[in-house]
């Protein structure tokens, strides 16, 4: 597993933050292991200094949740499910027929007036993104979303209009081009923490099933002010 696919997250993070879409409603702390019910997450993760720089931008910009949430292009928000293995299947199929590609970000965006999130783009890779959301969204994680998925890599939220057009300014020629090679796959357990689960490998088998298996045998990125 290439580290450009792994997130992780603080096991400190406050209930309701991990992988998430600025823009969809959150699901609630009830509605994640509540019976038979869980909440899940795929998520793309960065290459750790590429990660790293876009953290110390987000805290720059009074984001508290800088400390809290690595830079990462969310693929499925938080949706329940009732049954893990069945979306664990689910989620390793879509992996293993998924080729590695090019992420591209470059530029920002924002969501406002809708929600109080300035983004940087995502340029190159964005339709396979979409496409990985389709096919994850479907099956055992099937709902419907109030909004088009978006892929974009949150840089500011929910912070003061100031910040948020500082944001959207100092990164504006923001630009970072890196390898994807595998999936995270995430469940929002009973404490409210977001838990890794699974590390999927694209067109392979997860580590957990790497490990097990003992007989088989960076990135780029320029700002300008």
């Amino acid at each position: 597993m290439c580290s450009a696919g792994q997130l992780n997250v603080k096991t400190d993070t406050p209930p309701g933050v991990g992988p998430d879409d600025s823009r969809q409603p959150a699901v609630t702390g009830t509605d994640c292991g509540a019976g038979d019910t869980m909440c899940v997450g795929v998520i793309l993760g960065f290459p750790p200094e590429i990660a790293r720089e876009l953290q110390e931008w987000r805290a720059s910009f009074g984001d508290p949740m800088a400390e809290v949430i690595p830079a990462h292009i969310t693929l499925i928000t938080t949706t329940p499910t009732q049954d893990w293995a069945a979306t664990r299947d689910h989620v390793r199929e879509v992996a293993q027929a998924q080729e590695p590609f090019t992420i591209t970000i470059s530029g920002t965006g924002s969501f406002r007036p809708i929600s109080p999130v300035v983004f940087v783009n995502v340029e190159e890779g964005f339709e396979e993104c979409v496409q990985l959301h389709e096919k994850l969204q479907s099956g055992p994680l099937e709902r419907m979303l109030p909004f088009p998925y978006h892929p974009h890599v949150t840089v500011a939220h929910d912070v003061a209009q100031e910040n948020l057009d500082e944001a959207e300014t100092v990164l504006r020629d923001y630009r970072a081009t890196f390898p994807v090679v595998s999936m995270g796959l995430y469940e929002h357990d009973t404490n409210g923490i977001w838990q890794l689960r699974e590390e999927l490998d694209f067109g392979g088998d997860t580590d957990e099933e790497q490990q097990a298996d003992t007989s088989r045998a960076g990135g780029r990125s320029s700002t300008s002010n």
